[in-house]
């Protein structure tokens, strides 16, 4: 009979069993050659072992976006490789004061930390910070440093419980005499001290903010107490944790400076450089974690299937030196590994099995034959041989076909899983024999019971409806096809990182909390004043919330500004040159200014003010009736501690506001390096940043966003450029590895079959698995991403070794019945599910990226097992396939 595949051919079927014996007549210097080149493989990975956690090598530097992108890095490199330090506080005050102590200590150490940007607290701002306000912005601070002025003038001498206490007590007591003329908006000052009161009973930590008292900040949302320093650390990129020393330092230095809860300080760390050192160390979790998984999953199904422990170790431990070789390569090949290619571990071991497992099952029918061992070995590899290097070749193809496209990141999981398939085939071949041969025969002759008629009741059921399982599977398949329109890409690379880390969850805090978008595109203009005519243009979008270059950070109307905060400085200039007192207060001192504040309160409840002030002044009696329990006020630890809590704040917010009535005019020449440069390259070139007007986490408002943008501006670039134009290449990519792995695969086996029926009957049921996976990627809400777009063209490569199998084994065997009689149905059952586990512990991994490649993988192979042992062999009964007989 003329075979169907390669393993018919007489050289190569020699060349097989002659290895085959050879390696078994010489097992112990198989493993010895075999385990010095893992001990030299592991020692060259302990060196040269590295993962880059980078999205932007993903794709193809060539491509124009990409060159954009590139061009805008070279020209302001401080905008990547950062660290953004959050600041996190109960007040401004205190974020300011943390942001104040932690930017000093970081800028002590420029050889770790490099430049540190602070503009909230850059002497400039700071002195020029009100010119900045609006004029009727600065109209209201005005009138409320003018009620607050004697307040102000008498705590900037004595920052005192007491002085604070008979303020308000002199503050109540003109209301009284005025006849209800409010000195102070006295519901908000009754309700702040409230609150810090009710903490302090509580607990609590909570402070009184003088920076909104006075002001400065109406901001009331969930970043008034938020400040961020953006810090360009020193990185060690021959580290596989490049940030980790500035990292380990920022962290004790925040310890060193007690910014923690109890001071009512959170400080996390994002940016570009935080992203992906926490992104590596999910990775390095998540398939660490998997790869556990996927062992013992591998282990259950092996030891189920095969109930022995000898064929077990001999799959296992020749899968443990293929995945080291396998590794090897691909450090020695593309150096450093991407995010998406670390997943080639776990793909290795769900294919490695599966040669393993259909070579120990091909070997037990031999000995079931009576056949002797080594004679069973050859008989095996000149069955099998032929058949396994087919799979492997196959699925080497799926793999490969992303070589060609512009998505490098899964082009270079292709080329190491792909040639990992030619390093499992050849393992499994030289050291499985070997390994089986150094164990006496009687200790797995058991394996010659396992197999044979287990599959005759399906394989009758399948084969007597062989029809409606035919017209089920067309149903099925039109219901994909509907299905197809509804495919969903997932563009946003965000999505693919761990929410749960702290990088990522500061980010997506950050953009919701500010309620923006972190999507905006950046323009590069020749120089300023081109900035400026592009910024016109640009801003005149629909499209465009708003623009900012250099100049938008001149305040206009500046002379005018100036006359307030002139005005301001008159009025405040007294209160600032009061001597200030040294002199400690007692505790009797501080009691009984409270005393005289609780009567003062007590008959303000009593007057004519309006209903809320009367109910924010009795509910302050209330927290301080509460605080003092039986005692009339309370002791004077208790109000030791009120003091630090109302007035720990206040010295550094009165020395602000005397800094800031000190501005003066000033233009772009007057900016400090630090803001400038960042506006302005050193060749000139000016960055202009364009802000949406819509939601562009939405893909077509991105898209609209996007276009509308460089429509004025064709080099516009950074995220929303970059996110819209990868998630078209990585689909183009997608759609050009699936026609390239399809059309390969096809041909490839359309010359090994020599018979186009064949090859079709083995394709029917991949295309069909494929058209259901992605139905269920719709039905279950898992959008394709930038790692998990490998299902579809990987599915083929794995899917089709399914159908080789039984296809080949028909040639043989000659009728469906026969081959489901076989041990071939329980050796892709096995295989199945050994890459199920395989893939499935993918789906466990932490990390949002590879845990989508896992799911849909898994949900893939599951469709794919179905259609195999179901579809396949009702399509061969109905359509089978004639060989002619000839002489060999």
């Amino acid at each position: 009979m003329e075979s169907l595949t390669l393993h018919k051919n007489e050289f190569v079927r020699e060349a097989l069993r002659v290895w085959t014996r050879w390696v078994s007549r010489h097992a112990i210097i198989t493993l010895m050659v075999a385990v010095g080149l893992c001990g030299v493989t592991f020692l060259y990975l302990l060196n040269n072992l590295a993962i880059s956690t980078s999205t932007s090598g993903m794709l193809s530097p060539d491509l124009p976006f990409q060159q954009d992108n590139n061009r805008l890095s070279e020209a302001f490199p401080q905008f990547s490789n950062n660290i953004l330090v959050v600041i996190d506080a109960q007040t401004p005050d205190i974020a300011d004061d943390a942001a104040q102590a932690l930017a000093a200590r970081m800028r002590a150490e420029p050889e770790l930390f490099g430049s540190v940007f602070d503009p909230k607290g850059s002497p400039f701002f700071r002195q020029n910070g009100l010119l900045f306000l609006d004029i009727d912005e600065l109209d209201e601070l005005h009138t409320e440093l003018a009620q607050a002025q004697p307040f102000l003038a008498t705590l900037w001498a004595d920052p005192s419980l007491s002085s604070m206490f008979d303020m308000l007590s002199l503050a109540l007591k003109h209301f009284s005499e005025e006849e209800g003329s409010e000195v102070f908006e006295f519901e908000k000052v009754f309700t702040d001290i409230s609150n810090v009161v009710k903490a302090q009973r509580e607990k609590r930590f909570h402070h009184l903010s003088w920076q909104k008292f006075m002001g400065f900040d109406e901001d009331e949302g969930p970043t008034s107490g938020w400040r961020t320093l953006l810090i360009k650390p020193a990185l060690d990129f021959g580290s596989l944790q490049p940030a980790s020393d500035a990292i380990d330092r920022i962290r004790s230095l925040v310890s060193e400076l007690k910014l923690d809860h109890r001071g009512g300080v959170r400080v996390r760390l994002t940016g570009t450089a935080a992203l992906a050192q926490q992104e590596l160390k999910s990775v390095e979790k998540g398939m660490g974690f998997a790869g556990l998984i996927s062992l013992t999953a591998v282990l259950v199904i092996l030891v189920s299937g095969f109930r022995s422990a000898v064929p077990v170790f001999a799959i296992i431990l020749t899968l443990i030196m293929g995945l080291l070789w396998t590794a090897g390569f691909a450090i020695a090949w593309v150096g450093t590994l991407n995010l998406i290619s670390v997943a080639f571990a776990v793909l290795f071991v769900g294919l490695s099995v599966d040669f393993g497992v259909h070579f120990i099952l091909r070997y037990a029918e031999a000995m079931r034959n009576g056949t002797a061992h080594e004679q069973s070995l050859c008989e095996a590899i000149d069955k099998l041989g032929g058949t396994l290097f087919v799979c492997a070749t196959s699925s080497a193809i799926a793999f490969y076909s992303f070589l060609p496209t512009d998505y490098l990141g899964l082009a270079q999981l292709g080329l190491i899983a792909g040639t990992g398939m030619f390093i499992a085939f050849a393992a499994n071949i030289t050291l499985l024999p070997a390994l089986l041969s150094l164990f006496p025969q009687q200790s797995w002759s058991h394996l010659s019971m396992i197999g044979g008629g287990k599959s005759r009741a399906i394989s009758g059921l399948i084969i007597r409806h062989r029809r409606k399982t035919i017209i089920a599977g067309v149903v099925l398949g039109i219901v994909g096809l509907v299905t197809l329109p509804r495919i969903y890409f997932d563009f946003d690379p965000l999505n693919l990182k761990d929410p749960e880390t702290e990088s990522v969850s500061t980010l997506l805090d950050l953009t919701k909390a500010k309620g923006t978008s972190r999507y905006d595109i950046v323009i590069l203009a020749e120089n300023l004043e081109k900035a400026k005519t592009v910024a016109n243009s640009v801003a005149a979008l629909k499209e465009v919330k708003d623009t900012f270059t250099l100049f938008d950070f001149v305040p206009k109307d500046q002379q005018e500004k100036l006359d307030t905060i002139g005005d301001l400085e008159l009025m405040l200039i007294t209160s600032f040159a009061v001597d200030k007192t040294a002199e400690p207060i007692s505790d009797d001192t501080r009691q009984a200014a409270l005393k005289k504040l609780i009567e003062s309160v007590e008959q303000f409840t009593r007057s004519n003010a309006n209903p809320a002030t009367i109910s924010a002044a009795k509910s302050l009696l209330n927290e301080f009736k509460l605080l003092s329990g039986d005692a009339s006020v309370p002791d004077g630890a208790s109000l030791r501690d009120l003091e630090h809590r109302l007035l720990s704040e206040l010295p550094g917010r009165l020395e602000l506001l005397k800094e800031s009535l000190r501005a003066g005019t000033f233009g772009l020449s007057d900016l400090p390096d630090d803001v400038r440069n960042r506006f302005v390259s050193a060749d000139g070139q000016a960055r202009i940043v364009v802000t949406a007007s819509e939601d562009v986490r939405q893909r077509e408002n991105l898209r609209r966003f996007v276009h509308a943008v460089r429509e004025v501006a064709p080099n516009a670039t950074d995220t929303p450029v970059v996110v819209l134009e990868a998630g078209t290449t990585v689909v183009q990519s997608f759609v050009q590895a699936m026609i390239t792995s399809v059309s390969a695969i096809f041909l490839f086996l359309l010359f090994v079959f020599r018979n186009l029926r064949a090859t079709i009957l083995v394709f029917v049921p991949v295309a069909l698995a494929a058209l259901l996976t992605v139905a269920a990627s719709v039905w279950f809400n898992l959008p394709f991403n930038f790692a998990n777009v490998i299902v579809l063209p990987l599915l083929f490569g794995l899917s089709v070794d399914f159908g080789i199998h039984f296809i080949e084994r028909e040639k043989a065997e000659m009728s469906v019945e026969a081959v489901l009689s076989t041990t071939t149905p329980l050796a892709v059952l096995m295989s199945a599910l050994t890459t199920i586990g395989s893939f499935g512990s993918i789906a466990l991994s932490g990390h949002p990226g590879t845990a989508s490649m896992g799911v849909l993988l898994t949900i893939a192979i599951c469709i794919t097992l179905s259609c195999t042992v179901v579809f396949l062999p009702a399509l061969m009964s109905s359509f089978p396939i004639k060989v002619p007989v000839t002489n060999p």
